[in-house]
C-alpha cells in the first residue's frame, strides 16, 4: 500500500512520519484491498488547545474511499483516532462485501 503524507504549514519530523506510516500500515490486516493512504496533518488554530488535525483518507477497490477526520492535543492522537474510525468503516465495508 502507498502512503503518502501531506503536512500543512509545517514540516513534520522524522518520528512522527514513522509513526503515521506504521499505524496506517497496519490498517492491510484488517482489509487487504486497500490501494492508497493519504494523511493529512495540519494545526487547525495556533493559539488554541486540541488544535492538531488528522484526516486519513483510504482508496479502496469498487468505492471511492473511506475518510476521517479527527481533531486531538498531539498529531499521534489524532491520526490514533482516525485511524479507530477507519477501522470501523472498513469492517462495515467487509460486512456489505460478504452480504452480497
Amino acid at each position: 500500500m502507498e502512503v503518502k503524507i501531506n503536512s500543512v504549514h509545517f514540516n513534520a519530523d522524522q518520528k512522527l512520519v514513522e509513526f503515521v506510516n506504521k499505524k496506517v500500515n497496519k490498517l492491510d490486516t484488517f482489509f487487504d484491498g486497500i490501494l492508497k493512504a493519504e494523511v493529512t496533518l495540519k494545526v487547525a488554530k495556533p493559539e488554541a488547545a486540541n488544535n492538531k488535525v488528522s484526516e486519513l483518507k483510504l482508496s479502496i477497490p469498487s468505492q471511492d474511499y473511506l475518510f476521517a477526520k479527527k481533531q486531538a492535543d498531539s498529531f499521534e492522537e489524532a491520526t490514533d483516532l482516525a485511524i479507530d474510525a477507519i477501522k470501523k468503516q472498513l469492517v462495515k465495508y467487509k460486512e456489505k462485501l460478504k452480504s452480497k
